[in-house]
C-alpha cells in the first residue's frame, strides 16, 4: 500500500496540469468577465504599453495572454456575441434590427441550471434583449444607457428600473460606479449565496469617447505624450515583438484616411489644435502637438483608473475567499476609435480637457497608436478593429504562469468555454442553430490545442474571413476590393496577395457569401422590439 501511494504521488507531481484540472472539478468555478470599451490591442502594460495597469499585468503574469483573439469591431455586436455565443448576424444584431430570435439564450440563462447567480455592472448595449434582468437572465443589474458621458450620465437602470438622473455637479464617474456595483453584488453573494457559484459581467465604458477622466489621473500623464504617436507606436511594436506577442511589421499611418463619421465644420468647433488625419507627428504645429498629447493623456488616465477599479473588485474576490477558484477574463469590445471627432454635448472649449464639459474623441493618430502594430481602427474588420488583448487567470484551474496562447479565438467562444467550465450542456430550444464557437478550455493547458476552420466578420460594409493563417478583407474605403493576407507573417496587413493567389480569393469570397446567407437564414424574420 505504501508503495502504491509513492507511485501515485510521483504521477501527480509529474503532471501538475492534470492535478490542477482535477482540483478544478471539485467545485464549479466562479466566473468574471471584464470588458473594456474601445481599448486598443497595445493599450495595456502587459501588451506593450507604457500606461500603468499593474492589476491587469499581475493577472497576465500569473495566467495567460492570448495573442490572436478577436471581437466583432463594434460595441453592441461584440456584446451580443459574447453573451449568446452567436455571430451577430444570426441574432439580428449586425445590423441591429429587432428582437433576437426566440431561440436565443444568454449566458446567465444557460448557467442558471448549474446553480450560478449572475450579475451585470456597466454598459449593456444589447439592442435585441432590452433589459438585463427581465430579458437577459441576470439576478442583479446596473445598466448604463448613456454612452455620451463618463461623468454624470443621465440614464442608469438598476435591476431594470430607472434611477434618478445623476446631478451634473456630483463628480459621479462611471468607472468607479460600475466597480462599486460589482463589489456590492459580490458582497451580497458572499453573505447570502456562498454555496453557489457566481458569474459577474463587468463592462466598463472607458476608454470609449468622450475623453473624460478625474483630473488627478490625467495629471499622471501630463505632457508624457509630447513625444508623439510615431514614437509611441514604434515603442509598443518593439515591446510586443520582445514579448513574443507579434512577429509582424508596423502598419504605416494612413494620412489620407478620414474618420468614418467626420463632419464638415467640426475642426472649427474644436479649435486649431484638432486635426483630421493621422499625419507624421513632426508635421503638427506646437499647438497641435500639445492638444493631441493632452487627449492621449486623458485616454491613458481612463485606462489607468479602470485598472485601479479592477483592483478593488479583485480585492473583494480575495476577501470573500473565492480567489483560487474564480476564472477571470479580460478583453476589449473592439480596437481604439477613429470614427468621430466630438461626442455628447458638443464640447465646451472653455472647459478643462477631460472634464465633464469636455467631449473630445481620440482621433486617428492616437487610435493608430492604441492599435499598434495593426492596421485601421474600430468599425473596420482589419486587425486594428477586431484584435483584442485577452487575459485569462484561474489559480486553481490553470497551471501555466505568464504564458502566451497563440490559439485563434473569438468572442463567440465564451459561451462554449463557460459552459464547459460549469459542466453544462447548452439547453437550446428546437430551431436554434449549433453554436459556432469553440471551447477554449483545452488551451488553458496547452497552446495550439484549439483549432477551427474559419472566422467570419461583417460590419457596416467591412467584411472579412479568416481561414487558417489566411485572411480575406475589404472595406468601402478600399473600393470594396478584396485583399488577401497571410497573418502568420503579416498581421499588419501590408502585403496583399490577392493578385498572386486568385483561386484562394475566389474560394474564400464564395465561402464568406455562404456564411452570410446561412447566418441571415438562422436569424429568421425580424420582430420589432416592443415599446
Amino acid at each position: 500500500m505504501k508503495h502504491l501511494f509513492t507511485i501515485l504521488a510521483a504521477l501527480l507531481l509529474a503532471f501538475p496540469a492534470a492535478l490542477h484540472a482535477a482540483d478544478a472539478q471539485i467545485q464549479k468555478p466562479n466566473i468574471i468577465i471584464i470588458l473594456a470599451d474601445d481599448l486598443g490591442f497595445s493599450d495595456l502594460g502587459c501588451y506593450g504599453s507604457d500606461i500603468a495597469t499593474p492589476n491587469l499585468d499581475r493577472l497576465a503574469s500569473r495566467g495567460l495572454r492570448f495573442t490572436q483573439f478577436y471581437n466583432t469591431a463594434r460595441c453592441w455586436s461584440t456584446r451580443s456575441a459574447l453573451l449568446t455565443g452567436c455571430y451577430p448576424q444570426q441574432i439580428h444584431m449586425d445590423p441591429p434590427q429587432g428582437l433576437m430570435p426566440v431561440w436565443t439564450r444568454t449566458l446567465p440563462q444557460l448557467l442558471k441550471p448549474a446553480g450560478y447567480r449572475s450579475y451585470q455592472s456597466g454598459k449593456w448595449h444589447v439592442f435585441g434583449a432590452p433589459e438585463p434582468v427581465a430579458d437577459g437572465g441576470f439576478d442583479h443589474s446596473y445598466k448604463l444607457d448613456d454612452h455620451d458621458r463618463n461623468f454624470n450620465p443621465q440614464k442608469i437602470l438598476e435591476d431594470d428600473r430607472p434611477l434618478p438622473p445623476v446631478a451634473k455637479d456630483s463628480g459621479f464617474y462611471t468607472t468607479t460606479a460600475f466597480a462599486d456595483h460589482a463589489i456590492r453584488c459580490l458582497k451580497e453573494h458572499a453573505e447570502k449565496y456562498a454555496a453557489q457559484p457566481f458569474f459577474s459581467y463587468l463592462a466598463f465604458t472607458v476608454p470609449h469617447f468622450p475623453l473624460q477622466a478625474p483630473p488627478e489621473d490625467i495629471a499622471r500623464y501630463r505632457d508624457h505624450y509630447l513625444k508623439g504617436w510615431d514614437k509611441v507606436r514604434e515603442e509598443r511594436w518593439q515591446n510586443l515583438r520582445k514579448m513574443g506577442i507579434v512577429n509582424c511589421g508596423l502598419a504605416p499611418l494612413e494620412p489620407a484616411l478620414s474618420p468614418r463619421n467626420f463632419k464638415p465644420g467640426v475642426l472649427t468647433k474644436l479649435g486649431p489644435g484638432e486635426i483630421e488625419h493621422a499625419v507624421p507627428w513632426v508635421q503638427l504645429t506646437d499647438e497641435q502637438q500639445h492638444y493631441q498629447a493632452t487627449k492621449m493623456a486623458i485616454h491613458a488616465a481612463m485606462i489607468d483608473r479602470m485598472d485601479r477599479e479592477i483592483g478593488r473588485v479583485l480585492d473583494q474576490v480575495r476577501a470573500m475567499g473565492a480567489w483560487d477558484n474564480t476564472v477571470i477574463f479580460f478583453l476589449s469590445d473592439n480596437g481604439t476609435d477613429a470614427t468621430v471627432m466630438v461626442r455628447g454635448d458638443g464640447h465646451d472649449r472653455t472647459a478643462a480637457a477631460g472634464s465633464a464639459g469636455s467631449f473630445l474623441c481620440l482621433g486617428p493618430g492616437w487610435s493608430s497608436a492604441g492599435n499598434s502594430p495593426f492596421h485601421r481602427h474600430k468599425i473596420w474588420t482589419h486587425e486594428g478593429g477586431i484584435s483584442t488583448p485577452m487575459i485569462v487567470h484561474w489559480p486553481q484551474g490553470i497551471a501555466a504562469r505568464g504564458e502566451l496562447r497563440h490559439n485563434v479565438g473569438h468572442v463567440i467562444d465564451f459561451v462554449p468555454t463557460l459552459l464547459e467550465l460549469a459542466r453544462v450542456k447548452p439547453a437550446l430550444p428546437v430551431g436554434a442553430p449549433a453554436l459556432p464557437g469553440r471551447s477554449l478550455v483545452p488551451a488553458f493547458a496547452r497552446d495550439g490545442s484549439v483549432t477551427r476552420d474559419e472566422l467570419f466578420f461583417h460590419h457596416l460594409g467591412n467584411r472579412a474571413l479568416r481561414m487558417g493563417d489566411y485572411k480575406l478583407v475589404t472595406a468601402p474605403e478600399d473600393q470594396n476590393a478584396w485583399q488577401l493576407f497571410n497573418l502568420a507573417t503579416d498581421r499588419c496587413e501590408q502585403d496583399n496577395l490577392a493578385s498572386k493567389q486568385p483561386d484562394r480569393v475566389r474560394d474564400m469570397v464564395a465561402r464568406w457569401k455562404q456564411l452570410q446567407d446561412r447566418f441571415t437564414q438562422d436569424a429568421g424574420p425580424v420582430l420589432p422590439i416592443p415599446k
